[in-house]
């Protein structure tokens, strides 16, 4: 029957072929966060792969890979219609060209893939492999080119366990995506004879050894901190209150609710009645929580400072400005530090911008407004740092998705003692867009072996350990603070740290040259 299914897709011509593509590649979403349907995954690629069977031209392969990837893209950011339907009456009209330019764009990386696994090879096993290797470049370079946007990878739908996630402690998530790549196409080679059915039984064994390894992994490094109490942590050990406002983006920046959301913060940032009063904390404010310069407002900056213990801090996003009296104005999406007596002692600046988000590109010849407060553009900051502030473990701020970064989130000439992710997914409403930002920032704890700790105005606000185990988290649209203890005794330095992404270059290589090899071999035979 599954032979009958494979020949019949083989045959499909015209306009059925490309809806097949279309449908398939946005039905592959499905493996992917929030929902973790993984044995979809594999049932896509065959499908692809069955009806690439009966491709006959560059054209038809070209086609087969841009359909397959617009589907997949467009479904699985349908997210960012939300963004702009905060203010609709300005930027409403822009929700289809932005998904169909986003998805039709982003969807020119797998059509290059799914072409070159064809025209360089045949044979089923052969092209499942190929297409893997393909595909696991392309997404490093859909990470890279431009400003990079490695959002949605393959790899990501590991993230449904601490788990099958360790192996990217090795070879970082990219390596990770090649490994699901090979999960994914593998099992079309069942149609292939007792070789293919061999190779297909090897496809899904990939799921069953990522599970498996990571298993064993983490019963070694021995169990989490998820249990712990309040009464139980010592003094000295910095506690970590998280403060989920939970405040809807289109109410935000008004005005006239300025006053109220900024008391209502204060008053969540109070130490809770059952800490220790010794107890040293680290309250952490979300992304642009301070909605106005602290800098410039020292009344708000000592109430700030009133509701700290003497050797707490305060951690917060806010915007910074040179002064308004300068030739050059520029603003900052930052993140800045307050101690008790109310001074600034530590500062950020967002080196990672969102394009249209933060900035326009090429705004000369764009006439868009961008989607944030404001109508400067933001500025970028030099790059990744390491704070050292108020005598607590260092760590490395990353504002939004910075954190889906890999390898670009830590100072390599400091390392730091834990990840900060502060974020303000409010833009994307009640819907996949928050699930698979936390999935991705999850991957960064696994590759540099350090704690993450996420502080989403209205969710999902997160604890992550060193292996990324989740220890405690706020689910989406809720109000409330998050308190635990940031403990850097699982704190190692794994090979992902030390090789970045040299193991990939090399696996991807490797299995390249060895297909296409092959592959010229068999024909000279």
């Amino acid at each position: 029957m599954i032979d009958a299914v494979a020949t019949r897709l083989a045959s499909l011509s015209g306009w059925r072929r490309r809806f097949v593509w279309l449908l398939s590649g946005a039905a592959a979403v499905l493996a992917l966060p929030p929902f973790f349907f993984i044995p979809v995954l594999p049932i896509c690629f065959a499908i692809m792969l069955w009806s690439l069977e009966g491709v006959r031209c560059n054209k038809g392969a070209l086609s087969a890979g841009w359909w397959f990837g617009t589907g997949h893209f467009a479904a699985g950011f349908y997210w960012i219609s939300h963004a702009f339907l905060v203010q609709p009456e300005i930027y409403g009209w822009m929700i289809p060209f932005a998904l169909l330019g986003l998805g039709g764009g982003l969807a020119i990386f797998p059509m290059l893939a799914v072409w070159a696994s064809w025209r360089l090879t045949d044979g089923l096993i052969r092209r499942a492999v190929l297409l893997a290797v393909f595909w696991s470049v392309a997404e490093f370079l859909r990470g890279h080119i431009l400003t990079g946007f490695p959002w949605n990878l393959l790899g990501h739908i590991w993230a449904i366990d601490a788990a099958p996630m360790q192996f990217a402690s090795v070879v970082g998530v990219y390596g990770l995506s090649f490994v699901t790549a090979l999960f994914a196409t593998l099992p079309a080679a069942m149609v292939g004879g007792k070789r293919g059915r061999l190779a297909a039984l090897g496809g899904v064994l990939i799921a069953g050894l990522l599970w498996g390894g990571g298993a064993v992994r983490l019963a070694l490094v021995g169990a989490d901190s998820s249990d712990i109490a309040l009464s139980d942590i010592s003094p000295e050990t910095p506690v970590v209150q998280i403060v989920q406002p939970n405040i809807p983006q289109r109410d935000k920046w008004r005005p006239e609710l300025q006053r109220e959301h900024f008391t209502k913060l204060v008053e969540m940032s109070r130490r809770p009645a059952d800490m220790n009063p010794a107890q040293k904390r680290i309250v952490i404010w979300p992304e642009t929580a301070a909605t106005f310069f602290v800098e410039t407002q020292t009344t708000a900056r000592m109430q700030m400072a009133e509701m700290l213990g003497p050797d707490d801090i305060l951690i917060t996003g806010a915007p910074r400005t040179y002064p308004r009296d300068t030739d050059e104005y520029k603003v900052w999406n930052s993140i800045q530090v307050i101690d008790a007596t109310g001074d600034i002692i530590g500062t950020f600046d967002k080196f990672h911008l969102v394009p249209f988000g933060e900035y326009v590109p090429f705004r000369s010849i764009l006439p868009f407004p961008k989607l944030t407060a404001g109508r400067t553009d933001f500025s970028a900051g030099p790059g990744p740092q390491t704070l050292s502030v108020g005598g607590m473990p260092s760590f490395s701020p990353l504002i939004c998705y910075e954190v889906i970064f890999p390898g670009v989130v830590t100072d390599p000439e400091n390392r730091p003692d834990w990840l900060l992710n502060v974020t303000n997914d409010g833009w994307f409403g009640h819907s996949a867009g928050p699930y698979q930002h936390m999935a991705a920032a999850r991957f960064r704890s696994v590759e540099e072996g350090l704690p993450l700790i996420r502080a989403a105005y209205t969710g999902v606000s997160v604890f992550f350990d060193a292996y990324g185990r989740k220890l405690k988290s706020l689910p989406l649209s809720a109000s409330n603070i998050l308190v635990h203890p940031l403990s850097s005794d699982k704190n190692h330095t794994t090979v992902y740290y030390l090789w970045r992404n040299i193991l990939f270059y090399g696996i991807v290589t490797f299995f390249a040259v060895l297909v296409m090899g092959y592959n010229r071999f068999s024909k000279s035979l």
